[in-house]
């Protein structure tokens, strides 16, 4: 079994190694108690195991302990109700002979009897989710997104030091999707709970997480903050047909003429279409390694609007065909990094190398998430 290591700063700690079932498990990784991990990997690498685990559900040999508190080590295992945690499953399971009202308040009943101060009240939770129209409402009466907002709403009214959530989307048709991410942004925003996210799906991850967690057929592969895990080649997220980078971007003015707004990363200044937000809010943005072509002289005459001067870091073929470019952007390339992925037969003919300085064009920059005044 892999030595301890820190698992969730405090931080979370713990070591787990053994069977579960018929999968076997072997995992150690170190990431921050605040913000919104995500253990990402396919179906069948051990993410759920890792997060019942955690939660008590699900017992592997091994050691946790959280906040420097043991919950599980040779002579200890806390039982699932004597660990704080709220849990968020894909199906909301709320109580489908209670209301709204009901469902929430039987998150408050269990932290009464667990002995917890109440820090955040169903009033606060009510508003903060947008659930005041619902209250009076049967479980079966509600959308998918709805269900999962007062299933967010129970596990936040019960108190938790840790959000555990597992593929809470998943269920969810696109429509709902996209009603509850702005909630799930404003949740990781506002509060101070630090969170686990379970996901397969890396749009999720790019847009909602601080830190991630790369698991593959029961093992690390990998930890650590995103942007610097998603452009890291020798990783299995950089070799993704989606693979992309992650960027904080500061918004700054708008050009009303051509309905642009300037972005200022690390590195360089982008232009986006339309008014964004109020000048000075940060945003994540995401550039897709596909979307990014590489010249080795500043362009002239293109229809390209984001052209930034950068440094090549590191390149690895990808396949017989293509090969992964990690750039730094800035004319000193001590900027951000981000991700090119360009033919072979355009590596060669282009003479790309390691600290070589190029232009990178950038075809198109996603806006992904909002993230509250520096």
């Amino acid at each position: 079994m892999s030595a301890p290591a820190d698992i969730l700063a405090a931080r979370y700690v713990g070591s787990l190694g053994g069977s579960a079932g018929a999968f076997q498990i072997d995992v150690a990784f170190s990431v921050p108690m605040q913000g919104l991990t995500a253990l990402f990997g396919a179906s069948g690498s051990g993410k759920t195991t890792i997060l019942r685990c955690i939660a008590g559900l699900q017992r592997v040999p091994g050691h946790l302990s959280v906040g420097g508190e043991v919950w599980q080590d040779e002579t200890t295992f806390r039982r699932t109700h004597e660990r704080p945690i709220g849990y968020v499953f894909q199906e909301a399971s709320l109580f489908p002979h209670l209301s709204v009202r009901d469902n929430l308040r039987y998150g408050q009943k269990r932290a009464l009897r667990g002995g917890a101060n109440e820090t955040i009240s169903e009033a606060d939770v009510v508003a903060f989710l947008g659930l005041d129209r619902l209250l009076d409402r049967a479980p079966r009466h509600l959308s998918g997104g709805e269900r999962q907002r007062v299933a967010m709403g129970r596990a936040l009214l019960s108190q938790p030091q840790l959000l555990l959530m597992d593929e809470p989307l998943a269920a969810l048709d696109l429509n709902s999707k996209e009603e509850i991410l702005p909630y799930f942004e404003a949740l990781h925003e506002r509060l101070s709970i630090p969170m686990l996210y379970v996901s397969h799906d890396l749009a999720e991850v790019q847009r909602l997480a601080d830190t991630i967690v790369l698991l593959e057929k029961g093992r690390v592969v990998a930890s650590g903050p995103l942007a610097e895990v998603l452009v890291n080649v020798d990783l299995p997220s950089a070799r993704r047909p989606d693979a992309s980078a992650v960027l904080d971007a500061e918004v700054g003015t708008f050009d009303a003429r051509y309905a642009l707004t300037s972005v200022s990363v690390p590195g360089g200044t982008l232009l986006v279409p339309g008014r964004v937000a109020d000048p000075g809010t940060h945003r994540r943005v995401r550039i897709a390694a596909a979307d990014v072509s590489l010249s080795v002289a500043p362009p002239s005459q293109t229809t390209i609007t984001n052209v930034l001067p950068a440094r090549i870091i590191h390149l690895r073929p990808l396949d017989d065909a293509q090969v992964n470019v990690v750039l730094m952007l800035g004319h000193e390339g001590d900027g951000a990094r981000v991700l090119a992925r360009v033919t072979r037969r355009s590596a060669e003919l282009l003479g790309l190398a390691e600290s070589q300085r190029v232009y990178a064009q950038v075809k198109a920059v996603s806006m992904i998430r909002r993230r509250g005044r520096s």
